[in-house]
């Protein structure tokens, strides 16, 4: 966004370049398209050829390499290099801008010491001055750290034009980069081929397992169904469990401990009746012998038979 406006703004300059057939008009030029807010690109008004024609007037030729300094350049180099021409208000904090914008692509090295070296600023008050309307005019992210006297960004904008003979030193950045992703991804797909045949093996071994529990479990039933069904039916080489719970109770004599013995193992509500005719029965005739047994002591005690 702030690339297209930057180009945008430029485009009027482009336009005068056709009218500019004097070194000086193009000189002119050169000088409102960098004091114009918002024009922070050069490089389609830098190879304008009106404007490379000044390479061959001396005395306008000191204008042709401040506009690549406003392109690709910074403050520093404006300092430390003479015969330029002398800049306004404007056209300094513009260059200063652009001049941060190059420093900021060292992070770590954003101290206020070093950025007012670079950008020929006296105080940390200027310094501050000069991030914040970078930040306003959406050149950078950044925060102020006063306390630590440090500069932090986040972001940069795309508002600096590339150096001659810089694209092929890109060209094989990029191939470098383009290189390691090759082999990482060749070395994630050797990881995934090799997770797909470790889950493989495991699944077949746990079907195998499955199967193999399966079959044990079955010929476990089987065994067991047909040892169930034998005890229950009673038959041929059976076994009777209601016979042996009702010959125990004879044996028992069909008295108390019969009921309650049939009563735990199980009899039902008929044969339990059965042993309470037999328990009163027991009663009347231990009743009958007790009385019988009486009466002849005391016959005894009276003198008689």
């Amino acid at each position: 966004m702030e690339q297209t406006k930057a180009l945008n703004a430029l485009e009027p300059f482009l336009a005068l370049t056709k009218s500019a057939s004097s070194p000086r008009a193009a000189a002119d030029l050169i000088s409102r398209a960098t004091s114009a807010p918002n024009t922070f690109i050069f490089s389609e008004l830098l190879s304008a050829p009106q404007i490379q024609a000044l390479s061959s007037s001396s005395d306008y030729v000191s204008h042709l390499t401040l506009l690549k300094i406003f392109s690709f350049g910074t403050y520093e180099t404006y300092t430390t290099t003479p015969g330029f021409p002398v800049l306004n208000d404007t056209q300094l904090l513009k260059l200063r801008q652009l001049s941060f914008l190059t420093l900021a692509k060292n992070p770590s090295d954003l101290s206020y010491s070093n950025l007012m070296t670079a950008l020929g600023l006296s105080t940390p008050r200027e310094l501050e001055d000069l991030v914040i309307s970078a930040i306003y005019a959406g050149l950078v992210t950044a925060t102020l750290d006063p306390y630590h006297q440090l500069v932090a960004v986040s972001s940069v904008s795309p508002l600096r034009d590339l150096q001659p003979n810089s694209i092929p030193a890109m060209i094989s950045t990029l191939d470098e980069w383009s290189s390691r992703c090759s082999s990482t991804l060749l070395d994630l797909e050797k990881q995934i081929a090799t997770i797909k045949a470790s889950a493989l093996r495991r699944q077949r071994e746990e079907d195998e397992w499955n199967k193999e529990v399966e079959k044990l479990l079955e010929e476990k039933l089987e065994k067991e169904g047909g040892h169930h069904s034998s005890l229950q039916g009673g038959g041929k080489g059976g076994v009777n469990i209601g016979g042996i719970f009702s010959s125990m109770g004879r044996r028992l004599g069909g008295g108390a401990a019969s009921k309650r013995g049939m009563g735990a193992m199980g009899v039902d509500d008929g044969e339990e009746g059965d042993s309470m005719e037999v328990d009163d029965e027991d009663e009347d005739m231990i009743g009958g012998r007790s009385t019988r047994s009486a009466k002849k002591r005391g016959f005894g005690l009276m003198g008689g038979k």
